[in-house]
């Protein structure tokens, strides 16, 4: 998870080791800008889109091949239409059982027809549009259900807020070092190998042309050196690392911090698209896009509002002079 802590050595101290649950949760309803409302649209709009889906499904063959493959539509229709389409429309309205009713369902049909179109390598549009609707009824659930999104979940455990253990300057690099090698393996590599296997089998991978990997290469290597020079930045001026659990000691907005708050988010955004680029992977970009959304709604706000309970006016000061995510020009 990349840090928004960015710039010069500050001075201010945290009192506590570990920012506490009950703050991390007033933190959260402070930021939220989604509610109930939203999960209720989203609900509407997805048994719309689920009824006309099913509408091209019995007039349109190629849909109902790309998504369905060999499964019995007419069995198919007979669950879904109740418990997918029927069971959004309600939750729409503001029926909370309604809302458990559809994301169960949603959930349970997305693992079915992944498994299904890994094993015979059909239905592969269908596999993506129901990972696409079971993460969206998911969110959706928890605003009709809890009125907001439980950003809170992300940061427990080993992610919740803790300062970094006072040490040397190489103490703190090694263990910024260890992160990035973690972190970029499982994010860069792992996770995006399994995209490509999925797409390829799922047989759902376009031809490219050899520029795009070349392209890809050079957005890699650029964004790595500023993923390199965040994190160095970070770990010698601020005493901690990029990791919300050794998190930095002091307010840094030096190097790569003086012209975005996040170069380590933005770093990793970029990198994840580069490897798309490089693996001719459409999904992967797709992969690397959703990952900015998360971090931008529900991760952000939150390391922001920690932030500034730490660093107080001079972080809100440092955070209304530098843009977030695309530096601005100064005349």
């Amino acid at each position: 998870m990349s840090s928004s802590v960015s710039g010069r050595a500050g001075h201010a101290r945290a009192s506590h080791a570990r920012i506490g649950s009950a703050r991390i949760d007033e933190y959260c309803r402070v930021t939220d800008r989604l509610g109930e409302r939203h999960g209720r649209l989203y609900f509407a709009l997805q048994s719309v889109a689920g009824l006309a889906w099913w509408v091209a499904v019995f007039t349109v063959p190629a849909v109902r091949d790309a998504t369905l493959g060999r499964i019995d539509p007419v069995v198919m229709a007979a669950l879904d239409i109740p418990l997918f389409v029927v069971a959004s429309a309600l939750a729409a309205f503001g029926l909370r059982w309604a809302a458990w009713v559809a994301t169960a369902w949603t959930a349970l049909i997305a693992v079915g027809i992944v498994a299904y179109a890994t094993i015979t390598g059909l239905a592969g549009w269908g596999a993506v549009l129901m990972i696409a609707a079971a993460a969206g009824s998911i969110a959706a659930a928890m605003l009709v259900l809890l009125g907001r999104l439980p950003a809170e979940w992300i940061i427990r455990g080993p992610f919740a807020f803790r300062l970094a253990r006072p040490g040397s300057t190489g103490d703190h690099v090694k263990r910024t070092g260890a992160q990035l090698v973690l972190f970029w393996g499982l994010f860069l590599v792992v996770f995006p190998f399994v995209i490509v296997l999925l797409e390829r089998r799922w047989q759902l991978d376009v031809p490219v042309p050899i520029a795009v990997p070349i392209a890809g290469v050079v957005l890699l290597l650029a964004a790595s050196a500023l993923g390199i020079w965040s994190a160095v930045t970070m770990s010698t001026l601020g005493e901690g690392t990029p990791l919300p659990s050794a998190t930095a000691r002091r307010l840094v907005i030096a190097g790569p911090y003086r012209f975005v708050r996040n170069p380590m988010a933005v770093a990793g955004i970029v990198q994840g698209a580069a490897v798309g680029f490089v693996a001719g992977s459409w999904l992967v970009v797709v992969y690397a896009v959703a990952g900015s959304f998360v971090w931008n709604e529900l991760v952000r706000p939150i390391e922001e509002a920690e932030l500034e309970s730490r660093f107080g006016v001079e972080y809100a000061a440092y955070r209304d002079r530098v843009a977030c995510w695309v530096p601005r020009i100064r005349h």
